[in-house]
């Protein structure tokens, strides 16, 4: 079997990138029913047989669209928020989180990508648990392995670190995402309101579940 040269590898993942970036604009821009192959392979500047060549079909080429956007976003929050170290206060490395957050996920085209998901759960049943998977869950499951080392450290109290956890997220995420996602990328807060939210969804949490240094 002939082994593929590293400009012909080089050519086919720059081919692949130019039919998902195509893909991805118009998924976004008219949904998944009122985007044909066709389209993708103009807008692309390929062939339609070259984009079955790279996806099997329109559906294979959503979902990885999906997965990919989600999953992007997710690496970016884990590698750009690092594990506290121990002299770090629990406030600045929860309000780093939670401002992170936002600006990651508030976006037109994630916000986009949600609704998108819900319209089509009933054509792709496994679309939402994807999406959850590479999206919040892995946020939760990084926030509780933190929150083990406060509990550790006796910073707060918690039996169950992953249920604080999911807490935190979702009173981060659960108001600004709702209201865009009913009101549309117009309702987008402005930064410094995105950044009063976090704060005060920090301050909520630690009222709850931070030890008091004096007792």
């Amino acid at each position: 079997m002939a082994t593929m040269s590293n400009g012909a590898r080089i050519r086919v993942e720059r081919t692949r990138k130019s039919i998902v970036a195509a893909a991805t604009d118009l998924f976004l821009k008219h949904g998944f029913l009122a985007t044909n192959m066709d389209e993708i392979a103009a807008t692309a500047d390929v062939s339609k047989q070259t984009v079955y060549a790279h996806f099997q079909s329109k559906e294979t080429l959503f979902l990885e669209i999906a997965s990919g956007m989600t999953g992007q976003a997710g690496d970016e929050l884990q590698e750009q928020v690092a594990d506290p170290p121990d002299d770090l206060p629990i406030e600045k490395f929860l309000l780093e989180f939670a401002e992170l957050q936002l600006a990651l996920v508030m976006t037109p085209r994630l916000l986009q990508l949600r609704r998108l998901a819900i319209a089509e759960a009933e054509r792709f049943p496994d679309l939402g648990k994807v999406l959850y998977e590479r999206g919040p869950m892995r946020s939760i499951n990084r926030l509780a392995t933190i929150f083990a080392r406060y509990v550790e450290r006796g910073l707060i109290r918690t039996s169950d670190v992953r249920a604080a956890a999911a807490f935190f997220n979702w009173l981060v995420m659960g108001g600004p995402v709702n209201d865009v996602m009913l009101l549309g990328n117009g309702a987008i807060p402005k930064p410094n309101v995105l950044r009063a939210h976090a704060g005060e969804a920090v301050r909520i949490f630690l009222a709850a579940y931070q030890v008091d240094a004096k007792g």
